[in-house]
């Protein structure tokens, strides 16, 4: 695929380059492969704000499964005390970011940041 060429999956923009992320780490530091197998006949691509956007996505996402994790008194990442307080420090940053930019987010919206937020913060907050 021609980067330049492209257009974003999300906004449809195609006034720049489109990327596309696969490896790294998650919102923990646990590895992750999101390489699209040969047989992805549809692999989605994102413009630079819109893969920030899903970058966002994902570290929420990773928070709320541990945060189920954590009501369902399952081993969770948050029964740490540090990455607790870290957590509800990127779920404010997202909610900053979602509220600064104008227009909406193609991956996330900021009622169900809020609502993560306040559920965190009526959980026991870990020593």
């Amino acid at each position: 695929m021609d980067l330049a060429a492209g257009s974003c999956h999300a906004c449809q923009e195609s006034a720049g380059p489109v990327i596309k992320y696969s490896l790294g780490k998650d919102f923990f530091g646990r590895p992750y492969d999101r390489l699209s197998p040969s047989a992805d006949q549809s692999p989605k691509w994102y413009c630079e704000t819109c893969s920030m956007h899903k970058t966002l996505q994902r570290d929420f996402r990773d928070i709320r499964a541990e945060y189920d994790k954590l009501t369902a008194t399952q081993s969770s990442e948050l029964s740490k005390g540090e990455e607790f307080r870290r957590a509800f420090l990127r779920l404010r940053e997202i909610l900053t970011i979602l509220n600064a930019q104008p227009g909406r987010s193609p991956f996330l919206s900021s009622p169900d940041v809020l609502l993560l937020m306040e559920r965190l913060n009526t959980a026991t907050m870990p020593a």
